[in-house]
């Protein structure tokens, strides 16, 4: 083939002489059409295309190429590194034949779709068999000496260090991600506490593909007497230092919950060393309490998103209860709240990401997720992923979420024989503890505990009876609660005094009580109760 003359048929491509371009470009003109005089320093005779030997330009790239014509792909020519490659041309041979990878790289159909369309395309960073990668370019060309249409110049450039790089470097990333994943997913539970009185899953899902972590974070904390506290945090922004910020936080809402105080008191400790531990981080919280005695969330709300309730009839009600700033703030007296959580009903709690998008008011994103919640139900795990498939969420999510969902059973049949509550009015006397241990000693054996566990409860009863008549005040009252694992002993009076555990000396006529009690027990505790009074517990462990 005539490369001079297929050169001179290429789009754009004209010939030039030494007085210009012929019979098409006129001299060059000024702003009113006047001729202007050439500069002195610029030659005369410009190069072209024509100058120069268009085999020897192609035969020096050091990409392959090769010019290939005809709907069987015969090869026309090939330059130097097409040759080197593949061997030189052989008189009509097909690129099929010459070229084993055209398979791999897709050229034969991307040949067709170029002399079809009459369009130039590419294929990027293609890998061969053999580990190479080629990025390959089909440009249509016409040629008067072929009746069955044009021909298909190509051009393969052998990417293959760049593509493995690029590898080395998306493995790389790859490797990062798994690491500050595996960072983020250390600082949460491994595995959620799951109380007697319901039943709790949570998930947590990274945002985005790059390698920065984030900072929200989920808790389940059983507080003892069958109360458990419920968390769930945000710091914002992403990076380690985020989550070494969540870290520390979560930490200290699990020693702040083991005082056992109301969850505005906890916001308030944990607001306070928010400032100390980062005073640039915002971040923000909900922490909240469920008592099985009294069937409602008490909770307290640093900035955070509401807490959603949805009934067993399908009805979701928000915690309305106004919230305080985030935490680190400062200056802010947080206050409770409470929400009904009755048998049957399902809450949840969540972080931004689950309800946060662009060019969105985030209220409408509660509505959705408060439609999503009011349709589903199943498990607390079911839920979840519910949830999150209806809120859109997915391994390409530009934010971080966490869910926390908490189920209050309905109980009935055998299950619900295995949970029951009894109280009593103590009304002060002498005559309070006698009657106190009668009720216990009937209340227990109804509940078919064996007789040793049911001698062990009434001494119990009757120490912390016994204490709270001696340091305490009216109103006072004892409860009994057994669950399917335990079996609890609480009396509360209006004496906000806490006791605690001291060594009695031998001479010593009380101060045995609560030694008694940690002695024979599981575990035993105490804490103040609105109103100034106090409430002093104990558990025993039911055997299977």
């Amino acid at each position: 083939m005539n490369f001079t003359r297929w050169s001179a048929r290429l789009p754009g491509t004209q010939r030039r002489t030494a007085r210009g371009t012929e019979g098409s470009v006129p001299a060059a003109r000024g702003e009113h059409g006047q001729q202007l005089d050439r500069p002195a320093d610029v030659a005369e005779d410009v190069p072209s295309l024509e100058d120069f030997s268009v085999r020897e330009l192609l035969g020096r790239l050091p990409g392959l190429v090769a010019l290939v014509y005809g709907p069987e792909h015969r090869i026309a020519y090939v330059n130097d590194a097409y040759a080197a490659a593949f061997g030189p041309r052989t008189p009509g041979a097909t690129v099929a034949d010459t070229c084993p990878e055209a398979g791999d790289l897709g050229l034969l159909p991307l040949m067709d779709q170029v002399l079809r369309s009459g369009k130039p395309r590419t294929v990027k960073s293609r890998r061969t068999r053999d580990g190479g990668s080629y990025t390959v370019t089909c440009l249509p060309v016409d040629s008067p000496r072929l009746d069955d249409g044009g021909a298909v110049l190509v051009h393969a450039a052998d990417v293959t260090d760049h593509a493995e790089a690029a590898e080395r470097l998306r493995a790389s990333e790859r490797k990062h991600r798994e690491t500050a994943v595996t960072l983020q997913r250390s600082l949460l539970p491994q595995d959620l506490e799951q109380p007697d009185d319901l039943r709790i899953a949570a998930t947590y899902q990274p945002g985005g593909t790059d390698a920065a972590v984030g900072g929200d974070w989920y808790d389940v904390i059983t507080l003892g007497a069958g109360r458990t506290a419920l968390v769930i945090g945000d710091v914002m922004g992403r990076g380690v230092r985020a989550a070494a910020v969540m870290g520390q936080l979560r930490t200290a809402v699990r020693a702040y919950a083991r005082l056992d105080l109301p969850p505005h008191e906890v916001l308030q400790l944990l607001d306070g060393l928010a400032a100390e531990i980062d005073a640039s981080q915002i971040a923000t919280c909900v922490y909240a309490i469920h008592d099985p005695n009294e069937g409602r969330l008490v909770y307290a709300s640093a900035g955070h998103l509401p807490i959603l309730v949805r009934d067993e009839d399908g009805t979701v009600r928000r915690a309305e209860d106004p919230t305080g700033p985030p935490l680190g703030t400062g200056g802010w007296l947080h206050t409770s709240g409470s929400i009904a959580l009755p048998p049957g009903s399902t809450a949840v709690l969540y972080t931004d990401g689950l309800v946060e998008r662009r060019r969105e008011d985030i209220d409408e994103g509660v509505a959705a997720l408060a439609r999503a919640l009011s349709g589903a139900s199943g498990t607390p795990q079911v839920v979840c992923d519910r949830l999150l498939r209806s809120l859109g969420v997915t391994a390409e999510h530009d934010d971080d979420v966490a869910v926390l969902v908490v189920q209050h059973p309905s109980r009935e049949g055998t299950d619900a024989e295995l949970f029951h509550n009894a109280a009593l009015e103590l009304l002060g006397g002498v005559e309070a503890a006698p009657r106190a241990r009668a009720f216990a000693s009937g209340v227990l054996s109804s509940w078919r505990f064996p007789v040793e566990l049911r001698d062990l409860g009434v001494l119990a009863t009757s120490e912390l009876v016994g204490n709270s008549l001696q340091h305490g005040t009216p109103p006072m009252r004892l409860r009994l609660r057994r669950t399917d694992r335990r079996l609890i002993i609480e009396v509360t009076d209006g004496d906000d005094h806490l006791p605690r555990r001291r060594r009695a000396e031998t001479e010593d006529e009380a101060g045995r009580g609560i030694s008694i009690i940690a002695t024979i027990a599981s575990s035993w505790g105490s804490r103040r109760t609105p109103g100034g009074g106090k409430a002093v517990w104990c558990e025993f462990a039911l055997k299977d």
